[in-house]
């Protein structure tokens, strides 16, 4: 039976359940078993899909999910983030990851057809970041910030076909030996993005 939670009114099952978790309130703390990770190749390489994601089924066409993350870095490629999800060869994220260079920084990964499309982004404020993930119009947006306030698009995309049936949170350590990350203020809302390029 999978175990599921709720966080500001959203019930969530885990997909994959990390080593540990806690809720309380808004907030969601969450341990990424060593050496996890979701990402399919695009060179061919065997898939991965060992890392912790819960998910819950987006609210009509047009959603928003927010959440603020703290990150413990130990090692490249940790992260904790946001996805949406239609099936294991359809889904997309967005993470606050440490790069291999030691430095904290938003990727974003959008997968079709079993095979990863990774881009990287902008370094980041390792002490915490905004992540938003939107859908509307039959597509999605990625938005990050540092204060809540103020977003900046990080990439818009389209999942195709099938129709994303989750969304919710992920967590992973693809060579390190387990990752915390804390979820603060997470919640999901039937509501429009207003504002592509700004996020509002």
């Amino acid at each position: 039976m999978e175990a599921e939670f709720a966080v500001t009114g959203t019930s969530y099952a885990w997909l994959v359940e990390p080593s540990s978790w806690t809720v309380e309130g808004s907030t969601v703390v969450a341990e990424a078993e060593a050496r996890t990770d979701v990402f399919h190749s695009p060179f061919g390489e065997a898939p991965r899909a060992d890392a912790a994601r819960a998910l819950t089924p987006p609210p009509g066409d047009e959603w928003q999910l927010v959440a603020r993350l703290h990150v413990d870095f130990g090692a490249s490629w940790d992260a904790g983030g946001l996805l949406v999800h239609a099936n294991e060869r359809t889904w997309a994220k967005i993470t606050f990851e440490l790069s291999t260079d030691g430095v904290p920084t938003l990727y974003s990964v959008v997968t079709r057809d079993g095979r990863s499309d990774d881009a990287i982004g902008p370094a980041a404020d390792a002490d915490g970041m905004w992540l938003r993930l939107s859908g509307f119009d039959g597509g999605c947006a990625m938005h990050h910030s540092a204060d809540g306030r103020n977003w900046r698009l990080l990439r818009q995309f389209t999942l195709g076909a099938p129709r994303p049936v989750g969304v919710g949170l992920v967590v992973q350590s693809p060579v390190g030996s387990g990752c915390r990350v804390r979820f603060d203020e997470v919640r999901l809302a039937a509501t429009r993005l207003a504002h592509l390029y700004d996020g509002r």
